[in-house]
């Protein structure tokens, strides 16, 4: 275990988020989407490791937030992996989740976003909840933090003791904050998802919106943002 960056997990950049491509023997597992150029460099990236589109054995979403699920209609096409996600996040994959408060601007952007790009659903093949223990890159458990939206949920590796994150918060040299208001539709939610990933201790963390691939980098600026 490295608690820098894991063997066999490779980031994906794009516009605004990265995506995560976690690999082991043949196959792969792919955590969120990303936006716009995410397929091609998905597909550039498998390519180099000498992997086939079917060798993707799911597409796991932390959340359905636009800027996670902006690839997902193209990179299922492409590969035919089935997506795993919490049946909470089907409104927002779709586009239908009605915002209140703060969080209207958030969807609002999102409803232009999905115009400008031509945006396609797609429904949730394999529904996931708290404590499910999903069978790749040695096991991956399904950890539920809302706040962020409703059925955001992190993936936690206790085989290399770290945990994806998701938009929990964001991890950045400049700044290190938690879910903004106009992105937080659970705002509530928030401190008990914080108190959940303190007291599951793991070694690192893999959020979406990071500066430099280092785990335990992640943990300690998360360890000192507050609620």
């Amino acid at each position: 275990m490295s608690t820098i960056w894991p063997t066999g997990l490779h980031s994906i950049g794009g516009a605004l988020v990265r995506c995560h491509l976690l690999v082991w023997e043949r196959s792969a597992v792919l955590i969120d989407t990303g936006l716009c150029l995410a397929p091609y460099r998905l597909r550039k990236l498998m390519s180099r490791l000498a992997l086939k589109p079917t060798a993707l054995r799911a597409i796991l979403l932390t959340h359905g937030h636009l800027d996670h699920t902006g690839g997902l209609a193209e990179i299922k096409a492409w590969s035919g992996a089935p997506v795993f996600a919490h049946p909470a996040e089907q409104a927002h994959i779709d586009g239908t989740f009605s915002y209140h408060g703060a969080a209207r601007v958030g969807g609002a952007i999102e409803a232009m976003g999905r115009t400008l790009l031509g945006y396609h659903p797609v429904k949730i093949d394999t529904p996931v909840r708290d404590g499910d223990e999903l069978p790749f890159w040695g096991g991956l458990r399904v950890v539920h933090l809302p706040g962020h939206t409703a059925g955001h949920c992190g993936f936690f590796s206790a085989r290399e003791n770290v945990l994806f994150s998701g938009d929990l918060f964001a991890s950045y040299a400049f700044s290190a904050h938690l879910s903004p208001a106009i992105f937080t539709s659970q705002p509530a939610l928030l401190p008990a998802s914080v108190a959940r990933v303190r007291a599951l201790n793991p070694a690192g963390l893999v959020p979406n919106h990071y500066d430099r691939p280092d785990t335990a980098l992640h943990l300690r600026r998360f360890d000192q943002v507050t609620c």
